[in-house]
C-alpha cells in the first residue's frame, strides 16, 4: 500500500477530504494533473458565494429564513422526477446538505478559518412560483478573500499536513484508469506529465514522460465536471433546453475536463443524470483572458432589460437574477432566433453602476484582498466598480452611448448576424419607463424591482433606486451581448450518503468514493435540474466532509 486513501484532484472537495483523512493520522496521497498553482482548482478563481440559512448575517439585515423553508425552495427548484432510480440518492443527499446549510456549517467553516462579509446577496431568485424555483429570500453569503477564501484554507491544511508527512501531492500526475482486484478499487494508474510552469489557469502541456501505479484502501474521485469540454456539453445537452449554442464562453480552465467521471463508468461505477447540467447566459468575454475562450459571468441585479437576438424582450422567467436555466431554456427553444448564440441586456449607467457585479475571485480585489477601504469606495461609492468600468472600456460585448439610436447602431456594429430596429428597441424601453408614473404595474419586472428593493440588503447593496431608462441624468445608456457560459455538471456518478461510488446493481463499489462536482455534488444530482446558487462550493464542501469522515471511520 501506497497510502491510506488516494485522492484523485486537488480541488475543493478532494482538499477537503484530505483534511478530514489526515487530521485523523491517515496517510493520503493526493494526485493532480495540473502544477502546484492549481491547488484548490475551480473554487479559487469563484466568487465565492455560499448557500446559507438562518444566519447572524441574514437576521442582521431582517431577514427571516428557515430549514423549512429552504427545503421547500430546494425541493420545488430540484424537481427530482426519477425518484424510484437516478434520483434515489439525489434527494437524500439534497435534503443532507440543506440541513447541514442550516446547521453546522457556518460554525465548521468558521472554525477552518472561513470569514464572512456583512454582504447577503439574493441569487436565483425564481420562476415566480412560491412552490417552485428560487431562493425566497437572500442566502448567498459572500466570504472575505471570495473563492480564495474558502479554498486557501483548506490549501494551506494540505500543506501542512505534507509537511507534517502525512500528505504526499502529486501534481503533473494524470489519472487514466482505476486498478481493481476481485471486483474492488484498490489504486490508479496514469501517466506523468512533463514538468510545467504555466500560471494557475493557463492550459498546461500533456506530454507525457513516465507512467505510475498506486495503490491504497480506498480511492476517492474529486476530479470535477465536463465544463471545459464543449464537445461533450453538447453531447449530452438536453432536449428540454433545446439547440445547444455553436459558440459558448468557457467559464472554468482546461483540465476541467470530467475524465475522472468517464474512467469511473468504465470501471463498473453508475453515471446518473447526464442531462443535467448549469450554465450561464449572462456570459461576456473576458477581455483579459486567462484560459482561451473565457467568459465572465454578470451578476446581474433586476433592473436590466433583458432582450433576445432579435430585440424582443424576454417574457418571465426570463428576468435577470431570477432563472438561470428557465431563461437558457427561453432562448434556446424558440424557434425564430434557433441560428443565433447571443441576447442583449439594456440598461442606464446607473444600473450598471449598482447592480452588475462579475463573478471571479480575480475581478473582486477589494473582496478578495481583504480590502476594506476599496469595498466602501467601489461597491458603495459613485461610478461601478474598477472590474466592471474595465471591461466597459475594453470588452469587446459593451457598447456605451448618450442617446439610444447610437447605442443600438453599436450593438448592430457587434452583432450584425442579428440587425436591430431602433424603433422596436425604443418601443419597448418607452413602454417600460412609462410603467414608473406610480409605484405599483402591471410589469412583472418592475414588480420584482419593488419586492427587491423591500429586503435591506438588497436596497443598500444590489438595487438600483427605479427610473426611467432613457432619464439622461441616469446615463448613459449601456448594451451588453450575452453568450451562454459553460460551468457545472448536475449528474455524475451515483453515490451512497457516505459517498461510496454505486455500480449498475446500486450496491457499493468497494474500494471507489466520489465527491464534488464528479459525484454531482452527491448521489449524481443533489441539485436535481435546478440550482439555487452558492451550492457548488456548498457542494464540495459537504461532499467532501462526508467522503473524508466515512473513510475515518471505515479504515
Amino acid at each position: 500500500m501506497d497510502a491510506d486513501v488516494v485522492i484523485v484532484g486537488g480541488g475543493l472537495a478532494g482538499l477537503v477530504a484530505a483534511a478530514e483523512l489526515t487530521a485523523a493520522g491517515r496517510r493520503v496521497v493526493l494526485v493532480e494533473q495540473e502544477n502546484a498553482a492549481n491547488l484548490g482548482g475551480q473554487a479559487f478563481w469563484s466568487f465565492g458565494g455560499l448557500f446559507l440559512v438562518d444566519t447572524p448575517e441574514q437576521r442582521r439585515w431582517g431577514i427571516r429564513d428557515s430549514a423549512e423553508l429552504a427545503w421547500q425552495d430546494w425541493r420545488g427548484s430540484a424537481q427530482w422526477d426519477r425518484l424510484d432510480d437516478e434520483d434515489r440518492w439525489a434527494a437524500a443527499w439534497g435534503e443532507a446538505f440543506v440541513a447541514f446549510a442550516a446547521g453546522e456549517e457556518r460554525s465548521w467553516l468558521r472554525r477552518q478559518g472561513v470569514r464572512f462579509t456583512p454582504l447577503v446577496g439574493w441569487a436565483e431568485r425564481g420562476d415566480g412560483r412560491a412552490g417552485g424555483h428560487g431562493n425566497s429570500v437572500p442566502r448567498f453569503h459572500l466570504p472575505w478573500g471570495t473563492g480564495t477564501g474558502v479554498s486557501g484554507p483548506f490549501a494551506a491544511a494540505a500543506r501542512a499536513a505534507a509537511a507534517a508527512g502525512l500528505l504526499d501531492l502529486r501534481f503533473r500526475h494524470r489519472v487514466d484508469g482505476l486498478v481493481l482486484d476481485a471486483g474492488a478499487v484498490v489504486g490508479v494508474r496514469g501517466a506523468v506529465l512533463a514538468p510545467d510552469d504555466a500560471p494557475r489557469g493557463v492550459a498546461s502541456n500533456r506530454d507525457v514522460v513516465g507512467d505510475f501505479e498506486l495503490r491504497a484502501q480506498a480511492v476517492v474521485l474529486a476530479s470535477g465536471g465536463i465544463g471545459a469540454d464543449h464537445d461533450l456539453v453538447r453531447a449530452m445537452w438536453p432536449a428540454r433546453l433545446g439547440r445547444p449554442p455553436r459558440r459558448m464562453l468557457t467559464g472554468v480552465p482546461a483540465h476541467v475536463d470530467g475524465r475522472g467521471i468517464g474512467i469511473a463508468e468504465a470501471s463498473g461505477a453508475r453515471v446518473v443524470n447526464k442531462d443535467r447540467m448549469w450554465h450561464y447566459t449572462e456570459g461576456v468575454a473576458n477581455w483579459d483572458p486567462v484560459w482561451a475562450g473565457h467568459g465572465i459571468r454578470i451578476l446581474p441585479g433586476p433592473s436590466s432589460m433583458w432582450f433576445d437576438a432579435l430585440g424582443r424582450r424576454l417574457p418571465v422567467p426570463g428576468l435577470p437574477g431570477h432563472d438561470t436555466l428557465g431563461t437558457l431554456r427561453l432562448l434556446r427553444t424558440d424557434p425564430d432566433i434557433a441560428a443565433f448564440d447571443h441576447s442583449w441586456f439594456v440598461a442606464s449607467q446607473k444600473v450598471v453602476e449598482k447592480e452588475f457585479a462579475l463573478s471571479g475571485s480575480e475581478q473582486n480585489p477589494d473582496l478578495t484582498n481583504h480590502d476594506w477601504p476599496l469595498l466602501l469606495r467601489s461597491r458603495l461609492g459613485r461610478g461601478p466598480t474598477p472590474a466592471v468600468a474595465a471591461f466597459e472600456r475594453h470588452g469587446r460585448d459593451f457598447v456605451v452611448a448618450d442617446r439610444l439610436g447610437d447605442l443600438v447602431a453599436g450593438m448592430n456594429r457587434i452583432a450584425p448576424e442579428a440587425p436591430l430596429e431602433l424603433a422596436t428597441i425604443e418601443r419597448q424601453v418607452r413602454e417600460r419607463d412609462a410603467e414608473l408614473a406610480n409605484p405599483f404595474t402591471t410589469d412583472a419586472q418592475l414588480q420584482s424591482i419593488h419586492n427587491a428593493r423591500r429586503a435591506r440588503s438588497d436596497r443598500f447593496t444590489r438595487v438600483a433606486t427605479p427610473h426611467r431608462i432613457l432619464d439622461p441624468a441616469a446615463g448613459p445608456l449601456v448594451a451588453v451581448k450575452l453568450h451562454v457560459l459553460t460551468r457545472k455538471t448536475l449528474g455524475g456518478i451515483q453515490t451512497d450518503l457516505d459517498g461510496r461510488a454505486l455500480g449498475a446493481d446500486g450496491a457499493p463499489l468497494p474500494g471507489l468514493y466520489a465527491a464534488g462536482e464528479a459525484a454531482g455534488f452527491g448521489g449524481g444530482g443533489a441539485h436535481g435540474y435546478n440550482a439555487l446558487e452558492g451550492t457548488f462550493l456548498g457542494g464540495c464542501l459537504f461532499t467532501g466532509r462526508v467522503v473524508g469522515r466515512a473513510l475515518v471511520a471505515a479504515l
